[in-house]
């Protein structure tokens, strides 16, 4: 069983967010993450085992500057999945997470479309390409087979290597809409 759900509502500076939009957030990508884990925890229990693989972010590991709650969900799942791992190993559950980079997806073509965002995430990443729905499906098809019956509780990149340096720099994108006083915090009224 491979979970894969998310998405934010918050990008911005923390001290603009939307309390309502981060509650949303954190339905979509913890809760959301924990009713399916639930359910498939049982039935994979029922069966006598299996593997359930989450899908987190390099944003869980990484500060994103400006993303507000999807890192701290993402990061919430990476917990979530070891936490399951470890309660779930007794009966023959395999529980992992993947943390993939930055994915060519329609989701992310603005990010693509950016000549100064695509630029500092190929500064960001040893390996300078894009990562491929593949990379992470490949990935999710070992950590579902026996090939990996001794791995449970791990939580593994799928990055190009980003998780070696730093979170990209969305300043070029949101200062027009935040100004560089709400960047840094400011918030005025």
């Amino acid at each position: 069983m491979v979970h894969c759900a998310g998405g934010s509502e918050t990008i911005g500076p923390i001290t603009q967010i939307d309390s309502n939009a981060w509650r949303r957030t954190v339905d979509l990508n913890i809760n959301g993450t924990m009713y399916v884990l639930k359910h498939a925890g049982c039935e994979l229990v029922r069966g006598g085992g299996g593997s359930f693989v989450g899908i987190s972010s390099i944003a869980a590991s990484n500060t994103h500057r400006w993303f507000g709650a999807y890192g701290v969900t993402k990061s919430a799942v990476d917990h979530m999945m070891r936490l399951a791992a470890d309660e779930l190993g007794a009966s023959w559950v395999r529980v992992n997470s993947i943390r993939p980079g930055l994915t060519r997806t329609d989701l992310v073509a603005p990010i693509m479309e950016s000549p100064e965002l695509s630029e500092d995430y190929r500064v960001c990443t040893p390996l300078p390409r894009i990562g491929e729905v593949d990379d992470i499906a490949n990935l999710a098809l070992f950590l579902l087979s026996d090939a990996s019956s001794w791995i449970t509780g791990q939580v593994i990149n799928v990055d190009g290597g980003q998780m070696l340096r730093r979170g990209p720099d969305f300043s070029a994108m949101l200062e027009p809409v935040f100004g560089a006083d709400g960047l840094r915090g400011v918030v005025r009224g």
